[in-house]
């Protein structure tokens, strides 16, 4: 290649980095049922890669997170959704409640360094419904540790301890450290880069299948981040199920309920958009796939419907999957 050749592909480069840049300038807001920036609408594709913080932790693995944060720029993705949480357990973000693992997080530093340097934003979740990196089972089991009588997993939307918990790691992301990123020095809640912040991973409460437990929970949470942060979006992270507010909307769901209310969850004024997910090969196995299309056509089509005309807010598919490993399989698209 000619030193011509190489100038003007490193130009080319300064560019793109450049507009990436501008691009991230400005904090992403909701104006009538759309996303905003900078007085414009922002429309946007994203991702899910959940395992970013995991992988930057370690110093050496982190080319693979430029990788994927680059590739999915250059697509035109502009938005990647990924986890803010590893409770216990290996590379834990969060060792024990309050315990916190400094090389962990600054693996969340790099990624967030490498967001802004692509043009990327994010969406960070705070916990997890399911087991995985910790979740609320971990947050159970620690307060269990300490002399708590808790009966089941689902309460912590209910028993205080496990509230604080939650609130305790929230003001961590918040500055109750005043702890910069290491790597941009900009604090967490004043970086443009993360676009929302996501309450929890699917919540779901098994005994109390109303969604008014989880509905509590949501408005007690999002009002104690938005109390901390009013420049950052906030979303609880549901998987869009139907509660007791609109009965006649649960026959959209796939046959069974979580516990939680698309609607009065999102209906809180603290939360700035809705997320719905879908999963045909779990939540309508056994059908045909043309079965599956028309049940994903309607579940889609509900939740757009509602969320312009009952919630007044943007709605985003947040996770979507139909595997090509047959039913029960959720891990080809996400």
């Amino acid at each position: 290649m000619s030193y011509t050749k190489r100038s003007c592909i490193s130009g080319l480069f300064l560019l793109f980095l450049a507009l990436a840049c501008e691009v991230n300038s400005g904090f992403i807001g909701v104006k009538d049922s759309h996303f905003e920036l900078n007085g414009s609408p922002f429309l946007f594709n994203g991702f899910n890669s959940y395992w970013l913080m995991h992988v930057a932790a370690d110093p050496t693995e982190r080319y693979k997170v430029t990788e994927v944060i680059k590739d999915a720029s250059t697509a035109g993705l502009s938005v990647c959704r990924t986890w803010a949480f590893s409770d216990g357990g290996d590379r834990a973000l969060q060792i024990s409640p309050g315990v916190y693992d400094e090389r962990v997080f600054q693996g969340l530093d790099f990624v967030i360094a490498e967001a802004k340097k692509y043009g990327v934003r994010l969406i960070l979740s705070f916990v997890n419904q399911w087991n995985d990196f910790g979740g609320k089972a971990q947050y159970v089991w620690s307060a269990r540790n300490a002399g708590a009588q808790i009966s089941n997993d689902d309460e912590f939307y209910t028993h205080p301890m496990l509230k604080k918990y939650l609130k305790n790691h929230i003001e961590v992301y918040m500055g109750k450290w005043l702890r910069l990123n290491s790597i941009t020095k900009v604090a967490y809640k004043d970086d443009p880069t993360i676009m929302a912040w996501e309450l929890m991973n699917e919540p779901r409460d098994q005994a109390d299948y109303s969604g008014k437990t989880v509905n509590a929970w949501v408005q007690e949470m999002a009002s104690f981040v938005k109390s901390l942060d009013n420049k950052h979006l906030l979303e609880v992270g549901m998987e869009g199920f139907y509660g007791d507010s609109i009965p006649e909307r649960k026959s959209v769901n796939p046959g069974y309920q979580v516990g939680t209310d698309f609607i009065s969850n999102h209906l809180i004024n603290e939360i700035d958009f809705a997320t719905i997910h879908a999963y045909t090969n779990q939540w309508v196995s056994g059908q045909s796939d043309e079965a599956q299309l028309v049940w994903m056509e309607k579940w889609i089509t509900s939740h757009w419907e509602d969320a312009r005309n009952i919630l007044k807010k943007p709605l985003v598919l947040a996770e979507f999957g139909k595997s090509s490993r047959g039913q029960g399989s959720r891990d080809l698209f996400e």
